[in-house]
């Protein structure tokens, strides 16, 4: 995680050029994490999140990282596969 190339503090990662219409975001999260960020791999996008995956708090977490680091709003965001497992597609409207 710190020093990984592509890995940005706090979320902030710039993924502006993914947010294009109708795009689907791919990416494997990782719950109870030291910090809430977004890092790019060499094997895609890779969500770090604090909270646990209880009842949709690790889901709504990736999904207000996402969508700040995509500079778009939570509502354009949209979970299409993956509610219950680590790797997530989320589409942008």
């Amino acid at each position: 995680m710190p020093g990984e190339a592509g890995a940005v503090e706090g979320g902030m990662s710039d993924l502006s050029h993914l947010a294009q219409p109708g795009a689907e975001i791919a990416l494997r999260v990782t719950p109870k994490a030291s910090r809430n960020q977004i890092v790019a791999a060499e094997d895609g996008l890779r969500a770090y999140v604090t909270v646990v995956p209880e009842g949709g708090k690790a889901n709504a977490a990736v999904l207000k990282l996402l969508a700040k680091s995509l500079g778009v709003a939570k509502t354009r965001l949209t979970l299409i596969r993956g509610e219950t497992a680590r790797d997530k597609v989320f589409r942008l409207d």
